[in-house]
């Protein structure tokens, strides 16, 4: 694999020197200055490009160049939007980042209740509780018809935990749901939030599936041009929250993607986090299953307490995810397409060396240097068994035949 890492650009606190010492080869980056429907300068995505080159790594995966809300609603300019989607694929090909990683979720881009989940050893992780987002969504957005999302042992249970919460504790869980995703968006308010949800009133699962199928059928042509891989993150989490459906969170979605778009440049970033919220999800399956559609890898770990309670794990290789199983399908379809895809640390627990630097929530450089190691060292181990297999192989076949 590639050893990928996600950059934040200049304002970062971690710096391109101190990416490469961690043996990163692949940057992961996006011009975090443009919004959602621009046209992306060729001169600046050469001049990101050209600053990773001279610290020492490639620029070779884009996350992300984010979708705009009218694409996703198709209301509004969103045609106009989808003509400037095209051009920067082309800038962007032309400077040689051949894969983007994207999300077609509405209006918010991941949730979680615990920004600062401190753990038994001090160290700072992320935290989600399906019980408390209901509380949320009862008491702070007082969201009508969320009776269709929740049970009643659902609402009850969050009626009880929302009682019995102090004021810091409902600060905690409201900040965390508003802040917007590192990078890329601005946190919101509750009256803002209701806003935004309220331009996708009516819309369902399958009205929003069509919407994204029309949108990618609408850029595949320039896909086939360039060879740019689109490679969409599963929605996190991979269960609906403020009403809004949730149209790639399984094996299901990807296959009615797949079928709606033929298009081998259309395809997944498998990222391990936001599928594993989902118990039923199988992550070595779904990478078996799709394995020629795969373009991009986030590989992390989470620990449940109980279905929609988990936290971000201690360690990258031990979860819920078989992250042995899942690298070994990683290493087997690297060598049957005779190329290594990129693959980056998702998330990291905040340690003590990391306290003092303004690292975006979950990317913190401790935390993620100790997961990229874990993988690596991991991968390494799988291809020596492999090796080493296919050796005895072949010294057995020898001996035999002579």
């Amino acid at each position: 694999m590639k050893a990928g890492w996600r950059w934040f650009g200049p304002s970062d606190a971690i710096s391109l020197r101190e990416i490469r010492q961690a043996g990163v080869t692949d940057v992961v980056t996006s011009l975090y200055g443009r919004r959602p429907g621009d046209v992306w300068p060729l001169r600046e995505i050469k001049s990101c490009a050209e600053k990773v080159r001279k610290a020492g790594m490639a620029w070779s995966v884009v996350e992300s160049v984010p979708v705009h809300e009218d694409v996703k609603k198709r209301t509004g300019d969103f045609r106009r939007y989808i003509e400037n989607y095209k051009t920067n694929l082309r800038n962007l090909a032309e400077c040689g980042v051949k894969v983007v990683c994207y999300n077609f979720m509405p209006v918010h881009d991941w949730a979680r209740t615990d920004l600062h989940l401190e753990l038994p050893d001090g160290s700072v992780s992320l935290g989600y509780d399906a019980y408390e987002v209901c509380a949320f969504e009862m008491f702070v957005l007082k969201r009508k018809g969320l009776e269709a999302d929740y049970g009643e042992a659902v609402r009850e249970r969050a009626k009880r935990l929302w009682a019995k919460a102090s004021a810091a504790q409902k600060r905690r869980v409201a900040s965390a749901l508003l802040t917007g995703l590192p990078g890329t968006t601005d946190d919101a308010t509750p009256d803002g939030l209701r806003r935004e949800l309220a331009a996708y009133a009516g819309f369902d699962g399958r009205r929003l599936k069509r919407n994204l199928y029309d949108f990618l059928n609408e850029i595949s042509p320039v896909l086939d041009e360039t060879g740019i891989d689109m490679a969409i993150h599963p929605d996190d989490p991979p269960f609906p929250i403020f009403g809004i459906p949730r149209i790639l969170s399984c094996a299901k979605d990807i296959r009615d993607m797949v079928k709606a778009c033929p298009s081998p440049h259309v395809g997944v970033t498998l990222c391990t986090g936001s599928l594993g919220a989902n118990l039923k999800n199988d992550a070595v399956k779904i990478f078996r299953e799709f394995h020629d559609r795969i373009h991009f890898c986030h590989f992390r770990n989470l620990l449940h307490s109980e279905p929609g309670v988990f936290r971000e794990s201690d360690s990258h290789l031990v979860g819920n995810t078989d992250m042995p199983a899942l690298m070994l399908e990683l290493v087997l379809e690297e060598r049957r397409r005779g190329k290594e895809i990129v693959m980056r640390p998702d998330h990291g627990r905040m340690l003590d060396i990391d306290k003092g630097r303004k690292c975006y929530y979950g990317y913190s450089y401790g935390g993620r240097l100790i997961g990229l190691s874990e993988l690596r060292g991991l991968e390494m181990g799988i291809k020596f068994g492999l090796d080493r297999k296919s050796a005895k192989g072949a010294c057995a076949t020898r001996w035999t035949k002579g």
